[in-house]
Parts: structure tokens; C-alpha cells; sequence
């Protein structure tokens, strides 16, 4: 219960949930949630503050958000500058800020015994803040800092073109950061004093009635009210009205539109926003819950499932964005393989067909209550949180809910509503979409760029006519609904312990299994924690037995990939990993279907079968030590033949080397030729012309030259480390690759010892020379301006190899992968 005006308001809170609320108004209206939390090591306060960049004075972008900067310098009853920050610190606490576009929150944590002067410390940004020019002036420069370090953010140069392109006089439009630019070179073209116009802005926005404070406190709820009503009670309130945005901020203009951008990064990247409905205002109803819910599944039929499963994308999210109490967007945004970024069309084609079945299907009752069922469990049952970020999420809730729910917010969809639901997805219709597609294959061939970051961008319109030829196109996809989760927990009630204790007690002991248990009793929520050992007489009894065992790990958490999704979603998580007596199964979350999931994993792990393809995506073609020192022994005999024959007589280039590389535990040979005689076409010709003749050589080779060759080898390997540096750079590499051999060197010696001519020649006709089975190559020829004019001739010419690469990134993302020797976590949540 909470007291606010004399009446008594009721804050719904999580079952789970044993601290104290209250809801208070000061006599200033200052607004105030009070947290008492007995067990709490940190105390908390957050002030959010109902203005930020859609309020700036026109001609000054950026200026609210310098004010958030400018409040942390100093006070009148603290001048001295930067102390605020200094005695948070100095007590074991952090301290920030942030402005957005309808808010500004500031918020810090403490350790308890300096919460009152923290406190104290913190009220006076909101009493008498002071403003000098000195720090006026240097802060300018921070803020135009930070702005510099955006401008490489893509996030923030795709979010700035999506308000570029908006009607200009709307708040939407606006930039938020702002820059020396704005806030000083400009000002003073107009005879503007940016300090002053600080203390204009704050004296016109930051009044009291447009507050909302959260404090949590280890101090009894009481004791926590007197000291909110000390520190707070001399805010002053002008009365002022909150700010309300004049409507949508996009017209038919920026509507049906197709705008390609050029990122910094690598990689491609489709939004498809639509202007909606905020949820705000059904938030009960939760319409856009349940439509991000279907569009951004991802299990089988879903969206996301088809995509991945044509290898057009690695991710998808979809949801509400940038919503206000007047407008609000919904986008979907798709991570696009190099393959999906060539299919672009069919890609949306296959999100309004997905959309289409969503319509067609109508709103399914059951899906909203396995949402609203799922939401509820995790609402009741959440993990705590620390009180900084509790207070900061629960002050910004104060703005918009009323006090009932400000706990809750928009995470308890309770009422099902199709008419409601149904409204949202209209909204996400082909006439008003706007389609925003990141790709640096766009770079000179766009004739636009937006101001503030610099993207260079092109818009062009998309007919409703053009997205309904791509749904045709589209290939058949076999979408459909997700199917019911067998997981979603119905009974969540606690399981009565028979008795207290500390330790795990061994429950069964059998021939062939032990079964350990402890009952929880600190956290008193219906969730299991439950982990098995499948000891394996034979998974250790030596190396290949144990790498066989990792691979057979990795195998089973493919294989039970599709069933992750549907456990996630349902709070469940499980992992499968090899350990030195076998592999073990961990599985974590609510008791109720943690059984449904057990059953259903090891289920699959008794019917497993090793299917090839996906065998050969896991094993780990790589560390065998047989393998690894015939590679090193042909480049050490090859090295200097391929100098001789490429350099000193065909006098290619003057930089021509013939080494062994290793790429996270790929092994294989580099041959480098720098050139300013020939083009890359010739010398690949003389490259593999060495490599013909070679081959003779190897046969003709005496038994005494391949063991001169062969002790060469190994009295480099047995050579002493000369420092630490060196000692401890061979020991981190084992560590950095994964593979944790740190005795390498005596086990290749041993190898290599055992090792015959006839093995070496038979190492070298599988893997090296041309033609042979089990070569793989690559070729990458830079063409200099020397040889530009063979660029053309080469690249239409006939082709020696069996695959021409003409795009790099889609070749890349074409290829299976080998495992890592690192370990996997799998879909562990701890």
C-alpha cells in the first residue's frame, strides 16, 4: 500500500517480492516511489525529469541534453566543482545521466552508511544548480567529444537518417546530441549566450510537478519518507505543462519509400518500420507484445526459421520502437547474409507473406494466453536486480503508468483483445511501410547525405503494386504459426522441503548412478538447478577418445538446436558439454516442464544418430600431430627450392617466401610473390608450374637428405626459449587457440622420429600438389598500377580453378566452418 494526498494506493507487486513500497506527493508535487529493502547492500535514487531533445529552443539542437552534462559540475550549497561525483565515488558508488527525447533520468547508487548525503548531494541538482562560464565553456567541448564518437556508431547513423527523413518542423526531426557546432559557433552567429539560454531552459522545464523520483533505501519505509520530504521538499514547482508532440511525424512523403544507406561497418542489414499506434495505450491488451512475439519467432515455420534455413540471414528482431504518447513505430530488422542481401526483395516478400497469414489466421486466442502465461511467470518470479537499475527502470515506468502498475508496466498483456491486436497489424500494411537497407555495396551510388552524420544515402519510392509482385515471387516457404510450447510451466507452486539442510544429501546409490539432492531454501522460487553426469568408462582412455567425446557433445547440441527456442522462451535453458569422465547435461529453470525438457533431451540424446554432413561442420581435417609435422617438414624442404626457382631464376619479385601458417589450428602453406615485373595471373601459372616440378624432387631425394632434413626439424623444436617473453608467448598460443597442448613439442618429435619418405610423399600427392584430392587453395591476386590493364584480361579469361570468387563476403559466408577447439556454452543461463 502507499499514501499519496491523504488516499491509499495499491502497487501491484511480484509474488516473490518482500520489499516495501510507497507512493508519495510532496507538497511541491514532486512525485515519489519509496523502496525499503532490508537485505540491500546499495541504496538508490533515480530522478526522472518529463523534458528532453523534442524540447530544445529551435537553433539549439542539443541543448537539453548539454544541461543533463552541465547539472553534475556543482551547487550552491556544494560549489566546489565535480565534488557530487567525487564523494559518490569515494563511497563505493557510480553515478550517470541520460536524455532522451520526452526525458532526462539521473540516478546513483551508494554504499548504505553515505546514502543521506548522497542523497543531500544529489537533490541539489534539482534546487540551485550553478552553471559557471569556465565550465560552461569546457563542457561544450565534452559533449562535442562525445558526438565524435557517434559519428562512427551505425546504430546512431541509421536512427538519425530514419528522423532525417520526417517532416521537418516535427520534434521527431530534431538532433539529439548535439556539437561545438550548435552550441557554440551557431549561437554566437546569432548573438545567442548558449550559458544563458541554459539557465533558460532550466528554469522553464525543471519543475518539480514534472518529476518523478525513486529511492530505495535499507532504512524502514518511514524513515526513507523523512528523508525524501528533507532533501526534496525545496524543488520548486512553476506548475509547468508536460510536453505533447504535435501528432505523427511522417507524411505521405516518407511513407512507400526505399532509402539505401552506406554503414561504416561491414555487413547488411533491412528495416521495415511502420508508423503506429502507440501501445501505450492498450498496454493491457499488449497488441504489439503479441505481433513481435509471432514476427520475431524463430522457431520452425517461423519467419526467421525459413530465412536462416535459405541462408539469407543470421537475425531478426521485430517490435515497438521510438513511441511516445502521440506516435510510435514498429520495425523489423533483419541481419542479412551476403546470399540474402542479393535476395532483398524476396526477403520482404517473405515478411509480408508472413504478415498475410497472420491476417489470414485471425487472432489466436491461445497464443495470447501462452504469452500472457509466460509474462507472468517471469514477472513473478524474476531474479533481483541491482537497486541502481531497478530505480532508474522504475522512474521512467512513473511517467506513463499510473501508480498501480508501476512495478509492472507493460509486461502483464492480461486482457485479450482481437479487435485490438488486429488494429496493430493492419497498421503493418504495404501502403505505409518504410524500408531502410544498409550495405556498403552501396558506396557511389547514392547522391544524398544526411547532416548531422555524414550517411550517404537514396530514396525512392515503393508501390504497394512492386511489394506485391516480390510476396509472389517469394519462394514457397511453408510459413505457418508456431506450434504450442510444451514448456511453459502451468504449476508453480513450491515444493515443501522435509527437512532443512545446508549440503547436498546422496539421495540414491546404485551400482551405476548416485543421485544427490538440496532442497532450496534461501530463494523460495518454484525453479530447479539440475545437473548430470554421464561418466563414459572410455571417453578419457586417450586422445582420440577424447576429442571423439567433445565431438560427440557439440553433435548433440546441433542436433537439439530446434528445441532451444521454445525452452527459452519459456524460461527454460539446458547445455550439454564434455567433461573428464564423459559429458554432462545442465538444465535450469522452473520445476514444473524442467521434467518435459529433461525427458524430452535425453530422449533425443538415446535415438541420436551422427548424420555426415553435420559431422563434418563439427569434427575438429585438424590437431594431429602426424599431420602437423608433415606439413612442417614439406615447408622446410620446400622453402628454399620455391626461393630459388621463383626469385633467383624467374626473378618474379624480390619479397617471394614459402611458409607454414596456422589459423586458429588450420594448418597450411602460404606462398607470397610480390611483383613489379609480372601481373597475379602469371605468377599463379609459375606458382603451381613449382609445385609440377616439385614433385620430382621429392622422389629423387636420398634417404640421407630426408633425415638431414628430418633432424634439421626436430633439433629446431627441441631448441631452448631464450626468455619469458618467448616461453610464455609459446604457452599463450595453446591457450589462445583452444587446442591445450602445452607438451607439443616433444609429442611432434616423437612423430617425427617415426616418420618415412614414402609418408612425406604421400602427405604431399593428398594434399599439396595439383590435382590432388584432398587440396584445397585459394588464390588472391592484388592487381598494382603496373598491371591494371591484365585485370580485365585475367578476369574474363578462362579460369584454372574450379570456383571464381567475384564477392568476397558471400564466398565467406558459402562455406562450412570448422569447429573451434575452444568449449561451447550452449544454451547454459546462469
Amino acid at each position: 500500500m502507499a499514501v499519496a494526498k491523504g488516499e491509499l494506493v495499491e502497487i501491484f507487486k511480484a509474488r516473490t517480492d518482500k520489499r516495501e513500497y510507497r507512493r508519495i506527493v510532496l507538497k511541491n508535487s514532486l512525485e515519489v516511489l519509496l523502496i525499503s529493502d532490508p537485505d540491500t547492500d546499495k541504496c538508490a535514487a533515480s530522478m526522472d525529469v518529463r523534458v528532453g531533445y523534442f524540447s530544445d529552443p529551435e537553433g539549439l539542437p542539443g541543448l537539453a541534453h548539454f544541461l543533463e552534462h552541465m547539472l553534475f559540475y556543482a551547487s550552491e550549497k556544494y560549489p566546489l566543482e565535480d565534488s557530487y561525483s567525487k564523494y559518490i565515488a569515494e563511497h563505493g558508488g557510480s553515478t550517470n545521466a541520460f536524455t532522451s527525447s520526452e526525458q532526462t533520468n539521473y540516478y546513483f547508487d551508494v554504499n548504505n552508511d553515505c546514502f543521506e548525503e548522497a542523497l543531500d548531494r544529489f537533490a541539489q541538482f534539482f534546487i540551485k544548480p550553478l552553471m559557471s562560464a569556465d565550465a560552461t565553456s569546457r563542457e561544450i567541448k565534452a559533449v562535442d567529444s562525445e558526438n565524435r564518437k557517434n559519428l562512427l556508431s551505425d546504430a546512431r547513423r541509421m536512427d538519425q537518417l530514419q528522423k532525417h527523413l520526417s517532416i521537418e518542423g516535427h520534434p521527431f526531426h530534431k538532433f539529439s546530441t548535439g556539437n561545438w557546432d550548435t552550441l557554440e559557433v551557431r549561437p554566437k552567429a546569432r548573438g545567442l549566450d548558449t550559458r544563458q539560454e541554459l539557465f533558460k531552459f532550466y528554469e522553464e522545464n525543471y519543475s518539480a510537478n514534472l518529476m518523478h523520483l525513486v529511492v530505495y533505501g535499507k532504512e524502514n519505509i518511514d524513515e526513507i519518507q523523512n528523508l525524501v520530504e528533507l532533501k526534496f521538499q525545496d524543488i520548486r514547482n512553476t506548475e509547468r505543462s508536460c510536453f505533447r508532440c504535435p501528432g505523427e511525424p511522417c507524411t505521405s512523403e516518407h511513407l512507400q519509400v526505399l532509402v539505401r544507406s552506406v554503414p561504416i561497418k561491414e555487413g547488411h542489414k533491412l528495416g521495415i518500420a511502420w508508423p503506429i499506434t502507440p501501445e501505450i495505450h492498450h498496454y493491457k491488451e499488449g497488441p504489439c507484445r503479441y505481433l513481435s512475439h509471432l514476427i520475431g519467432h524463430e522457431g520452425e515455420g517461423s519467419l526467421f526459421y525459413v530465412l536462416k534455413t535459405l541462408g539469407w540471414a543470421t537475425g531478426l528482431f521485430a517490435g515497438e520502437v521510438d513511441w511516445t504518447l502521440e506516435f510510435s513505430f514498429f520495425d523489423v530488422v533483419i541481419h542479412l547474409t551476403d546470399a540474402g542481401h542479393e535476395h532483398m526483395q524476396d526477403v520482404v516478400g517473405l515478411l509480408f507473406k508472413y504478415i498475410r497469414l497472420l491476417q489470414q489466421s485471425g487472432i489466436c486466442k491461445w497464443i495470447f494466453d501462452e504469452l500472457s502465461s509466460v509474462c507472468e511467470t517471469k514477472f513473478h518470479y524474476q531474479d533481483k536486480v541491482t537497486p541502481v537499475n531497478y530505480a532508474v527502470h522504475l522512474a521512467c515506468n512513473m511517467q506513463v503508468y499510473p501508480p498501480r502498475d508501476w512495478l509492472v508496466g507493460s509486461s502483464l498483456p492480461s486482457k485479450f483483445s482481437p479487435g485490438t491486436i488486429q488494429m496493430a497489424l493492419e497498421e503493418l500494411s504495404i501502403d505505409n511501410v518504410r524500408i531502410f537497407w544498409e550495405s556498403k555495396k552501396f558506396e557511389g551510388h547514392t547522391d544524398k547525405v544526411e547532416p548531422w552524420y555524414g550517411t550517404a544515402y537514396s530514396v525512392e519510392k515503393v508501390t504497394p503494386s512492386m511489394i506485391e509482385e516480390w510476396m509472389l515471387c517469394a519462394v514457397n516457404d511453408n510459413l505457418h504459426l508456431p506450434a504450442p510450447n510444451v514448456f511453459i510451466p502451468t504449476d508453480l507452486s513450491l515444493k515443501a522441503a522435509q527437512e532443512m539442510v545446508k549440503f547436498p544429501v546422496l539421495l540414491r546409490k546404485a551400482s551405476c548412478s548416485r543421485l544427490w539432492y538440496k532442497s532450496d531454501t534461501m530463494f523460495s522460487t518454484p525453479k530447479a538447478y539440475v545437473k548430470i553426469d554421464f561418466n563414459c568408462p572410455h571417453a578419457g582412455n586417450s586422445p582420440e577418445a577424447h576429442v571423439l567425446t567433445d565431438i560427440f557433445t557439440r553433435l548433440l547440441m546441433d542436433y537439439l538446436n530446434e528445441y532451444a527456442y521454445y525452452a527459452k522462451v519459456a524460461g527454460l535453458y539446458y547445455g550439454i558439454n564434455r567433461n573428464d569422465w564423459g559429458f554432462q547435461v545442465t538444465l535450469i529453470g522452473y520445476n514444473d516442464k524442467l521434467r518435459t525438457l529433461l525427458e524430452t533431451v535425453l530422449g533425443k540424446i538415446a535415438i541420436f544418430e551422427v548424420k555426415t554432413e553435420r559431422f563434418f561442420v563439427v569434427k575438429v581435417h585438424r590437431d594431429d600431430f602426424l599431420l602437423n609435422v608433415k606439413l612442417q617438414l614439406f615447408a622446410l624442404i620446400a622453402k628454399q627450392s620455391a626461393f630459388h626457382q621463383l626469385r633467383s631464376v624467374e626473378q618474379l619479385g624480390y619479397i617471394t617466401s614459402l611458409m607454414q601458417r596456422n589459423d586458429s589450428g588450420i594448418y597450411g602453406i602460404w606462398i607470397i610473390i610480390q611483383s613489379t615485373v609480372k601481373g597475379p595471373g602469371h605468377i599463379d601459372l609459375r606458382v603451381e608450374a613449382f609445385l609440377k616440378t616439385f614433385e620430382s624432387k621429392l622422389y629423387e631425394m636420398t634417404s640421407d637428405e630426408f633425415k638431414n632434413n628430418v633432424n634439421a626439424l626436430i633439433d629446431m623444436k627441441l631448441e631452448k626459449h631464450k626468455n619469458l617473453k618467448e616461453e610464455s608467448g609459446f604457452y599463450w598460443q595453446e591457450i589462445h587457440d583452444g587446442t591445450l597442448k602445452f607438451d607439443r613439442k616433444e609429442l611432434e618429435v616423437a612423430a617425427l622420429r617415426q616418420l618415412t619418405q614414402q609418408e612425406l610423399i604421400d602427405f604431399f600427392n593428398d594434399h599439396i600438389k595439383v590435382g590432388a584430392p584432398q587440396r584445397k587453395s585459394l588464390s588472391i591476386g592484388v592487381y598494382g598500377n603496373l598491371h591494371s590493364s591484365e585485370y580485365t584480361a585475367d578476369k574474363s579469361g578462362p579460369v584454372h580453378y574450379s570456383v571464381k570468387i567475384d564477392d568476397i563476403f558471400s564466398f565467406r559466408r558459402s562455406q562450412p566452418l570448422y569447429g573451434s577447439f575452444r568449449g561451447v556454452s550452449g544454451h547454459v543461463k546462469l
